[in-house]
Parts: C-alpha cells; structure tokens; sequence
C-alpha cells in the first residue's frame, strides 16, 4: 500500500526504536511515539528518546510534548496521536507508531469504553485514602473491587491505583469491566508486529544501556527534577531509573548500588511488558531476535518494501 499506519511494539531496549526509523525511512513515512515516558520533555537520556542525529532522518512526533507536571492519561495520548496521524495521512505519508505502552496500542486499535468520568472531589477522596492506608492496603481493598484491575497494575503506580479505585467506588462498577464493554473509535486500517527477542539477551541490552545513560548526562536530569519538587505521584517521578537516581543524589545508595537497582527495575519492567505483549496480542506477528540486522529482514519479510 503507498499509505498506512505501521505499528512496531515491544519491551524496553528491544531495538523497536531503531527498526522504526528504519522502516519509516525506507517508506517515507513520520514517527509517532507510542512510549508513556517519552512524551515528557524532562527525561529525553533517561528514557532514550531520539536524538538530534535521528530526528533528523525522519519527522518525528509526540515526543518531548509535556511537561512533567502534566499527567497524561491514555486518552489523552490516543485523542493527541489521532490528530497526528490524521495529519500525516493529509499529507499523503504513511505513519510509524512505536512504543512499549501497552495500553497506547490498545486504545489505538481498540478504541476507548465510555467510562464515566469521576468527579474531582471523589478523585481527592480516594487518593486521600491511598495515602492514609498506603499501597499494601489500598491494593488489597483493590483485589476485593476489581481483582483483575489490581493485578495488571504495576507497584508504585498510584494513579492507575487511584483511577481504578475512583471509578468502581463512582460507579460501582470495576474499571476492567467497563473496559470489556464496546469500545468506540478504534483505528481500523493498521498492520502491527511485536519485537519479541530472547529474555537474556533482552536483559543484557537493558543493563548495558543503562550505564550509557548514566555517562550521557541521565544523574543530571534527575538532578534537576527533582529540584522542581513535583508530586511523587506523577509519573514522570516513577520514570525507570528516576527512584533510584533520586536516592542516590539525595546521598542515601551509592551510585553502584543506584545504578544495580535500575538495572533490576528495568528488567522486571521489560518481562511485564513482554507478558502483555504476549497476552494482548497474540495474533500479531512476532520478530524473535534482538540483532538489528535480523529483525531489518524480518520486518523486510514480512512487511516487503514494495507494498509500504
């Protein structure tokens, strides 16, 4: 097809990044991120968005757009990225949209339920109750509520823990089972692929880029974000890597034992990632090695240049 939308999904340091510049390069087409993290302007070595050399080889977009005191919620990511990509199709251009958030994909390509908005005042309530019970607590009532909410979530992560409390306790009704009702607006012409390499090796990539993100400056935006005192529950503030970092400048780990405790964050953030890949979207096709070159062919196979 001369015009498309070409999905590229996968865990952390997987090399989706890479192949989708590639790809976009190869077809003409614009980038779309896809990554939660990335959209924040705060964190651009710490959450290895593109850099100068490769913005340069393809438009790119939804990087770097808000600041870290803004909480982008999954709606506002998809209803921002369908103007992009209504955008990009006006100018006659295929789109490349990659990332590692799971639910940006699924929103895309499935729509959003009708959930009913929670009113602020309730919102308060509940992350009142978070606070006063602690995460333990809070997740446990939780499980009760909505125990497949519970499960998905990740620790640390109060926002979703407070949105899925709010909604059941406005509602009365869990969170995943609004989500399971008839979603609207979903994209309906898009071809996807998972980047789905080998767990060590994937691991190995995770710890090495790390390192280099420490050398590129990485200390130095935590440093600074954590100077601007943003509330702990936004989620620039769980960023890979910002916890650990942050402790370190505080002087209470050794940059070591910081930099060990990223590592291990990051691939336990990668195998939850790859679990939901796996879960989520079964029928997409799979590319099963993490070398650059390998999964440039296989992309080439199963993608052919002549039908971009």
């Amino acid at each position: 097809m001369a015009q498309g939308v070409w999905l590229i999904a996968g865990p952390t340091a997987s090399g989706k990044s890479a192949l989708a510049l590639r790809w976009a390069e190869a077809i003409g087409g614009e980038i779309v991120n896809a990554d939660s993290m990335q959209v924040y302007r705060d964190l651009k070595v710490l959450t290895a968005r593109p850099d100068d050399a490769d913005l340069s080889r393809a438009p790119q977009h939804l990087y770097g757009v808000a600041d870290g005191a803004e909480a982008w919620s999954v709606g506002r990511w998809r209803g921002t990225a369908l103007e992009v990509l209504a955008e990009i199709a006006g100018r006659g251009r295929s789109a490349v949209v990659v990332g590692g958030t799971g639910l940006y994909f699924r929103a895309l390509t499935r729509g959003l339920s009708a959930i009913p908005p929670v009113p602020d005042l309730a919102r308060a309530a509940v992350e009142a109750d978070f606070l006063a019970e602690g995460e333990m607590a809070f997740r446990e009532r939780l499980r009760d509520l909505d125990p497949e909410a519970e499960t998905r979530i990740a620790p640390g992560d109060r926002q979703r823990l407070v949105r899925a409390m709010s909604v059941v306790a406005v509602t009365g009704r869990p969170l995943s089972a609004w989500q399971l009702d008839g979603a609207e607006g979903a994209l309906t012409h898009w071809r996807g692929v998972v980047l789905d390499p080998p767990r060590d090796a994937l691991y190995a990539r995770c710890d090495a880029r790390l390192s280099i993100m420490v050398e590129h400056g990485a200390l130095d935006e935590v440093a600074a974000l954590t100077e601007r005192a943003l509330d702990p529950g936004l989620p620039v503030t769980k960023a890979l890597g910002v916890p650990e970092f942050a402790a370190h400048l505080r002087g209470e780990i050794a940059l070591d034992a910081a930099l060990s405790q990223a590592r291990q964050s990051t691939r336990h953030y990668a195998k939850r990632q790859t679990t939901w890949f796996r879960n989520q979207t079964p029928d997409w096709p799979r590319i099963e090695t993490i070398d650059p070159e390998a999964q440039w062919a296989a992309l080439q196979s199963l993608w052919p240049i002549e039908r971009a």
